[in-house]
């Protein structure tokens, strides 16, 4: 091949692999453009952090039950949990209509990776294990201990602590339920203790006792889905040592420490007091026994 033929034809193939190269690049680009803004769980999330610019997004549970959601409907604000959703929603100087609902399951909230919320409310007990997949807030709710019962029992049309004392009131054993027992109730035949919470309903169904005592959530579901006839007696006054609810974010959120500061606010200038007594507290729900 002529010298100069070759010149020509090393340099048509320099420029034809330098074309390729820039199309490539150019080609990444675009498609770094176009994806660039959909990494955060798909939605696009603004530079504050949040997933949707000007929106607060909040997940909660498919379908949420009373009394944490009425209707399950969260947008009403109704419900303990639905309520505390747009009173953080307020201090975090967003507008009601501003707040945008989506659903998931308790496994989906907590699991690792992105998420498609800001934060999500559905009786997250905070605690170290899930800690490192998730965030949480600074918690919302201790759950108190609850006096449950059945229609026709004794205890049924007990009003205080004092008229519990003369009945059988079991728990179930290594619980914070069974030391509430002993400790607020201190009934005249001791405690029952049972190695499950099964066992104790088993037992209360049957007249074995006359009232158990378990955590809040598990009174309503027992109330509600379980017991026959299942009536909420009353919470005993709160002495720490429950579990705590909190607000569950993406790992390292942006947000936590916002959303963390509109709890603690909400919690020192007693809102989140005022809205357990409307919600949980009150006398159709489980009204504080003294």
């Amino acid at each position: 091949m002529p010298r100069r033929l070759a010149r020509r034809t090393r340099t048509a193939a320099r420029t034809a692999a330098l074309a390729a190269a820039l199309a490539a690049s150019a080609a990444l680009a675009l498609s770094a453009c176009s994806s660039g803004s959909g990494d955060s769980g798909g939605s696009g999330a603004s530079p504050d952090g949040y997933v949707t610019d000007g929106k607060l997004t909040i997940g909660t549970a498919e379908p949420a039950y009373f009394p944490w959601v009425i209707d399950d409907s969260p947008e009403s604000g109704e419900g303990f949990e639905a309520a505390v959703a747009y009173a953080v929603a307020d201090e975090l100087g967003f507008a009601k209509d501003d707040v945008v609902w989506v659903r998931s399951t308790f496994e989906q909230a907590i699991a690792p990776g992105p998420k498609d919320f800001d934060f999500n409310l559905q009786q997250f007990s905070i605690t170290d294990e899930r800690k490192q997949a998730v965030d949480f807030s600074s918690p919302y709710y201790e759950t108190a201990q609850v006096v449950v019962t059945v229609e026709g029992s004794p205890a049924a049309s007990a009003a205080s602590i004092d008229e519990l004392k003369p009945l059988l009131i079991g728990a179930q054993t290594g619980t914070t339920s069974l030391e509430a027992v002993e400790q607020q109730i201190a009934p005249d035949a001791g405690a029952q203790v049972f190695s499950t919470n099964d066992d104790a309903k088993l037992a209360l169904q049957n007249g074995t006792v006359d009232a158990i005592v378990v955590d809040l959530p598990t009174a309503f579901y027992l109330t509600g889905a379980e017991l026959d006839g299942g009536v909420i007696v009353g919470q005993l006054p709160s002495t720490g040592g429950g579990d705590e609810f909190g607000l569950v974010l993406a790992k390292d959120s942006p947000l936590t420490a916002k959303v963390s500061a509109a709890v603690d606010a909400l919690r020192e200038n007693g809102t989140l007091d005022e809205l357990a007594a409307t919600w949980l507290g009150g006398d159709d729900t489980a009204p504080i026994l003294k």
